[in-house]
């Protein structure tokens, strides 16, 4: 029983610790010398890394962040698939649902962490990056839908916040039409809210017309920490 539970507190904790490596930080500490938190808009997200480091940095940071949420993810099914944790499950649990629950607060956590990092004072990205990785490795037909949504909008407004947003909304529906576990369902309508709240700021620039698009640079100044 006790295992059962320590194993479960140690996946998400792991999740958190995962999701919260600082990619964009270090990318800007190792490449320019600089805190990228004091640049653009002071996010450490891919979108950040491509408008103060250039392309290449970007792609890496977007890949890696991808990465932490599929590894999140898919640690939690691993544990919860050994015979030394599946051997002491009580009998009143069902497995194969608490495995499914796991899995859920560690994909959030791992959103959770790179937003909230700890290794950079609790700051950090949006969790888009993180979050479509989450979605990959839980059902791989929802993060392919959220990917192509995402695409789309991004080659016709060119707003890399918009397809954020858009492809936030798109993964609630996408949960509920490929009829995924109830506690997956739950958890992309938290992560997709925390995700869309994350881009507040970005929402207030789109409504006032403002919200730079690919290869369009706001002064520093202008844009809100976020």
């Amino acid at each position: 029983m006790v295992l059962w539970l320590a194993s479960g507190l140690g996946v998400v904790l792991v999740a958190y610790l995962l999701g919260a490596i600082p990619t964009g930080y270090w990318a800007g500490k190792l490449l320019q010398g600089i805190d990228i938190r004091e640049h653009g808009s002071k996010s450490t997200g891919a979108t950040n890394v491509l408008r103060t480091l250039g392309k290449g940095p970007a792609l890496t940071v977007l890949l890696i962040d991808v990465f932490k949420g599929v590894t999140a993810v898919l640690l939690a099914r691993w544990i919860y698939s050994l015979p030394a944790i599946i051997a002491v499950v009580p009998d009143a649990i069902d497995r194969f649902a608490w495995t499914n629950w796991v899995v859920t607060l560690a994909a959030l956590m791992a959103m959770v962490g790179h937003s909230r990092s700890i290794w950079i004072n609790f700051t950090g990205g949006k969790s888009a990056a993180t979050g479509l990785g989450v979605l990959f490795a839980m059902a791989w037909q929802v993060g392919l839908g959220v990917a192509v949504i995402f695409g789309l909008v991004l080659a016709i407004f060119r707003i890399v916040s918009l397809s954020s947003i858009a492809a936030a909304i798109g993964a609630i529906g996408l949960m509920w039409a490929f009829r995924q576990p109830l506690s997956y369902q739950l958890i992309v309508l938290a992560g997709g809210l925390y995700v869309i709240w994350r881009h507040k700021a970005n929402i207030q620039r789109l409504v006032a017309g403002t919200e730079p698009k690919i290869g369009q640079k706001h002064q520093e100044s202008e844009l809100e920490r976020s």
